[in-house]
């Protein structure tokens, strides 16, 4: 843990910068949630005097001051009654078909309200009773994630021992997963192999980016399997499969070809489509679902393999474009 206070000073190339983007930038894995609550802590001082607003402008050569780290309550998953898809379960681990707009598990926020409730992890404990405790209090049962606006299936282990087996075949990329994407735009090649690192955004952190340093490496698959044209341009569904499961990978390795995942505002798809005749349709999730999973049994070391078809606001909105 850094020593405190810390001290920072503002460059001329950050003048007109908002401070919580540029404390964002300089303390490494510190999001912008937890900058601002940092400030609203009065944890942060510029030449000196107190600072109540993220969005204070720079004006370069302040010294800023960091008093301590971001003070949030300890938090626990608690047990909600959710309704969950359950595609397979036995003693050791559990398949669950997760809906978009589900956070795997919680995560940043102002309260702890906002930060725990609707989790797919709150669920699995209403439902099932007791996980594994390998990934903590927050993660219990969770061996990998989906983003929250991804469908699909997902692993859950039940005990320890089952967690650290399956963590050990996704650790050494046995496990097969593929997706199905809808993207904007005609790919250039039917299918190829996108290996390109993957890093945290500088500058905007909630981002993950395929130009940064230091970037962790990341290896996309991918297969066209239909060309559409439509009345709101050109696109593309493409199966994906990774071997690797860095945060957001499909959606930045598509978006760094030029090809964003439809309903992906994060990395450059448009929020609304817009047709010719001046109709529009919109999307209110990203068009990325998790097909296919095929993992051997923690115990028996089985082959399991699962399928599940998109969902139906997914295929209402291929329905749209054709």
């Amino acid at each position: 843990m850094p020593d405190y206070p810390r001290f920072l000073t503002v460059d001329d190339k950050a003048a007109g910068q908002r401070l919580d983007q540029f404390l964002a930038a300089k303390l490494d894995r510190t999001s912008r949630a937890r900058i601002q609550q940092l400030i609203a802590d009065k944890q942060v001082r510029i030449n000196e005097e107190e600072v109540s607003k993220p969005s204070l402008r720079l004006r370069g050569g302040e010294r800023i001051s960091i008093l301590g780290p971001v003070q949030l309550p300890p938090l626990r998953a608690i047990a909600e009654d959710i309704p969950l898809d359950i595609v397979y379960e036995d003693a050791d681990l559990a398949i669950i078909n997760k809906p978009a707009g589900m956070m795997v598990h919680a995560g940043a926020g102002a309260t702890e309200d906002e930060r725990n409730r609707g989790t797919l992890v709150n669920a699995l404990l209403h439902r099932f009773g007791k996980l594994s405790d390998v990934g903590g209090e927050l993660r219990p049962g969770i061996v990998h994630r989906l983003d929250k606006e991804t469908s699909g299936l997902i692993v859950v282990a039940k005990n320890d021992e089952s967690h650290r087996r399956l963590a050990a075949q996704f650790a050494e990329r046995k496990v097969k997963k593929t997706y199905v994407a809808l993207i904007h735009g005609w790919m250039k090649q039917e299918k190829g192999t996108i290996n390109t690192s993957i890093a945290r955004d500088a500058v905007r952190r909630i981002r993950m980016t395929t130009r940064g340093a230091r970037g962790r490496d990341a290896i996309s698959h991918y297969q066209v399997k239909q060309k559409l044209e439509s009345h709101y341009g050109k696109f593309s569904l493409v199966e994906v499969r990774i071997d690797t499961g860095r945060t957001h990978q499909i959606r930045v390795h598509l978006s760094s070809l030029g090809h964003p995942v439809v309903g992906d505002t994060l990395y450059g798809a448009p929020r609304d489509l817009k047709a010719k005749n001046a109709a529009t349709i919109s999307l209110d999730r990203n068009f990325l679902h998790a097909k296919s999973l095929i993992v051997a049994h923690p115990r028996t070391d089985e082959p399991l393999s699962f399928t599940i078809e998109l969902p139906e606001e997914l295929t209402a909105f291929l329905t749209k474009l054709k």
